[in-house]
């Protein structure tokens, strides 16, 4: 499965400031894979890949000491191989099992810096936070669910792919139709590369469910790695009630009966930690940075991907996958999880909405990007323009924002005396990757 992630991956193999790369994300977005695969493909010698949860017998090569001459000694004996800098790539596989191997990183870095080095992990944050981790001496990417065009890549539908990535065009209605054709699709299999893998090999969505199942029974069996930091059933509750409040703000209180505010909101941070959840925070579009005028008590959630999103919820598939509107499938949440999850794919680590409570009214907009030092208002809405009135208020009251987007299943079109301009949904990625003149 071709993954967006390996044009970073190969900048950091060819960076002359190139240092010990930690991958994070969450369980099962194709971590492993991709790595092992980048490796096959861009080295000229092997990928030596040690598991550490499938080899805890080997943390006690890291207990000694930490030299790396040693340390790349005892596991050449072990491999039965030579593991040679410049040529080879040496991956750490699940290394938040091995603490002390996340020390190691600093010294391959200070001492062995010829030697390609990667490690991944899953609840990485909850190794880190115990451990003595020297700022400077690695580098961090995150890696995420497929995104929809790594989707129809997958789906081998290259050429569709292609459109989504390049300007906006107004498109013929039958590629317009078959894009969100897809979108359609990508809304239930979602992004988790087995259930991707599942459903391209039987073209039937209903095979990514059991998949979807399989990875929720997974994150839940993760809780009782967080104890004693939560309880456990508060930490389901809230997983759970986040699925089913995408596109609210969310209210501590209103998420898990039987616990206290304070339980409930170390829960829902701990998912936040473990990248199962992720934040979009209120902010102000009067000036950059958008994070220096965020509410702490106000904000909403996404999940990490839109199909374990949807298998959450339990809603009916057979009759919201039926809807004519792709934008009231589950109440317009859906739309609202795929635009945010594409943006974060696209690299947005912090994700912002715009909301007002006046007394005579209350107004709110999707989600605020930001590029080349503009803020840009982006709403998620079906209908005509005369129905955007929170975005039309945003506009007017914030002049130093040069234009709003609006992300539907209308056709493309620009209204320069409005300052929108209205892209169909499949434009989400590129909107935020800035592949889209937008100036």
């Amino acid at each position: 499965m071709k993954r967006l992630i390996e044009e970073r991956l190969l900048s950091w193999k060819t960076s002359p400031h190139r240092k010990p790369l930690i991958v994070r994300g969450a369980r099962q977005v194709g971590k492993t894979y991709t790595i092992e695969q980048f490796g096959r493909d861009h080295f000229d010698g092997s990928v030596h890949t040690i598991d550490f949860e499938k080899r805890p017998d080997w943390h006690t090569v890291f207990d000694v000491n930490l030299d790396p001459t040693r340390i790349l000694s005892d596991l050449e004996l072990l491999l039965n191989k030579s593991i040679r800098p410049g040529s080879d790539l040496l991956f750490f596989d699940e290394i938040q099992s091995c603490p002390r191997a996340l020390m190691a990183l600093r010294y391959f870095y200070e001492e062995m810096p010829d030697l390609h080095v990667i490690a991944a992990g899953s609840l990485l944050e909850f190794a880190l936070q115990d451990i003595s981790f020297p700022v400077g001496r690695v580098q961090f990417l995150r890696m995420d669910p497929m995104n929809f065009y790594e989707f129809l890549i997958a789906a081998g539908k290259g050429k569709l792919a292609e459109i989504i990535l390049d300007e906006p065009q107004t498109l013929s209605a039958t590629i317009h139709a078959t894009l969100l054709d897809e979108v359609r699709r990508y809304f239930f299999v979602g992004g988790m590369p087995e259930c991707v893998r599942r459903y391209t090999e039987s073209g039937m969505i209903r095979n990514a469910f059991a998949v979807q199942m399989e990875l929720i029974t997974a994150f839940r069996q993760d809780f009782s790695k967080y104890a004693p930091l939560s309880d456990k059933r508060c930490l389901d509750g809230v997983l759970t009630a986040a699925s089913q409040m995408v596109g609210r703000q969310i209210k501590y209180a209103r998420m898990v009966d039987g616990f206290s505010n304070p339980t409930i909101k170390k829960a829902f941070e701990l998912l936040c930690k473990a990248f199962v959840i992720r934040i979009v925070q209120a902010a102000s579009p009067a000036g950059l940075p958008l994070g220096a005028s965020v509410s702490p008590r106000k904000f909403k959630a996404i999940l990490v991907d839109i199909g374990l999103m949807q298998y959450l919820t339990n809603m009916p598939v057979e009759l919201e996958f039926a809807r004519a509107d792709l934008l009231s499938i589950y109440h317009g949440a859906l739309a609202e999880q795929f635009v945010g999850q594409e943006f974060i794919s696209a690299g947005y680590d912090a994700l912002y909405y715009w909301a007002r409570e006046a007394k005579s009214s209350v107004a709110e907009v999707d989600y605020l990007i930001t590029h080349d030092g503009h803020i840009y208002p982006v709403e998620i809405k079906s209908g005509s323009t005369g129905r955007l009135r929170s975005m039309h208020l945003l506009l007017s009251n914030y002049p130093n924002c040069p234009r709003g987007f609006v992300l539907s299943t209308a056709p493309f079109s620009n209204l320069p005396e409005q300052k929108l301009t209205f892209l169909p949904l499949y434009y989400a990625y590129s909107l935020a990757a800035g592949h889209i003149s937008i100036d």
